[in-house]
């Protein structure tokens, strides 16, 4: 009796070789990326739209400043018979600029001195203070160290406004009202300036140099100062414009605390100057505030084209930080 024999099943054939240039078969479900010729509608529609704010951005900051600068070339006549953002008929400019330091016997120049020692003097005091309270809240150690650091940003939060009758009523106790000092001394304290100082110390300042310089016995403030310090100058030049500028623009305090002319900021007499024009009907006090509030823009665009060159880093190595 034969045995029934057994017959093994072939082995499946082997999968077709593919043709030069073919892709293989997507076993999931995804088919292959595709690409476009060109780039997709939304990108096109976000990058069209990114550029069309920061053009009514550049609009917003530009055209004010191009009034300015038009009208401060316009004699009396022309400032209020043409266009604001048309040129007069006659250019006017220097004869607008000595009318402005001859009137009121040249009081717009005593604004222009009160200002300067206001934001220069007092940014660089104010800056000094934060850079060292900044780098002690960063490198030294002290009991309550992070709760202090937090009593400094909660000043940060508060707007400098909502201090200026606390700050008027302050000085009525100690009689610095109407004083140079009443305006003074409150610029000197700067919370963001103390934030941001600690942070370019912790970008800045590597604690392996401190360490070796103390090894060496020099002691903190002579670490400080010769160490430390001249690392943070980009972070130095930021603050100190960042407060200058705080200053410079500071309107509410001056007014709360001044009432003789001669200790007032340039913002607060052109402010005098413009209410007098609107109240009183003197067109020529409406032009002094016009030309006067260009001359006190020059010299924040001239410090901030002399001092780019630090303050640009500064911002960036925050940034990173």
């Amino acid at each position: 009796m034969t045995q029934p024999t057994t017959r093994i099943a072939p082995a499946s054939d082997p999968a077709p070789a593919l043709a030069p240039g073919s892709a293989p078969e997507q076993k999931s479900g995804r088919g292959p990326a595709r690409r476009g010729p060109g780039k997709r509608p939304s990108v096109l529609l976000s990058k069209a739209g990114v550029t069309a704010m920061l053009g009514l951005a550049a609009l917003y900051t530009l055209l004010p400043m191009l009034w300015l600068v038009l009208s401060s070339t316009k004699s009396r006549q022309d400032l209020f018979a043409t266009n604001g953002f048309a040129p007069g008929d006659d250019f006017a400019l220097l004869d607008n600029l000595r009318y402005l330091f001859e009137a009121d016997d040249g009081i717009f120049l005593r604004w222009l001195l009160n200002t300067i020692l206001y934001a220069g003097v007092g940014a660089l005091l104010a800056t000094v203070f934060s850079v060292a309270a900044g780098y002690a809240f960063d490198k030294l150690s002290f009991p309550g160290k992070e709760r202090i650091f937090s009593l400094v940003l909660l000043g940060v939060m508060v707007p400098g406004t909502a201090m200026a009758i606390p700050l008027y009523l302050i000085a009525a106790k100690v009689g610095l009202v109407n004083s140079f000092w009443g305006v003074f001394i409150p610029g000197l304290v700067f919370p963001f300036g103390v934030y941001l100082a600690r942070v370019f110390s912790a970008s800045y300042v590597p604690g392996e140099v401190l360490e070796a310089a103390r090894m060496d016995g020099a002691g903190e403030f002579r670490t400080f100062c010769r160490i430390a310090l001249p690392m943070i100058a980009p972070g130095f030049v930021t603050i100190f414009l960042f407060q200058f500028t705080q200053i410079w623009n500071s309107f509410f305090l001056p007014l709360v605390m001044l009432s003789d002319e001669d200790l007032f900021p340039v913002n607060l007499g052109l402010y005098v100057w413009y209410s007098s024009a609107l109240s009183q009907g003197h067109p020529q006090d409406y032009l002094l505030a016009i030309v006067g509030s260009l001359v006190s823009v020059v010299p924040l665009v001239v410090l901030f084209l002399m001092l780019q060159r630090f303050w640009k880093s500064g911002m960036t190595a925050g940034a990173v930080k």
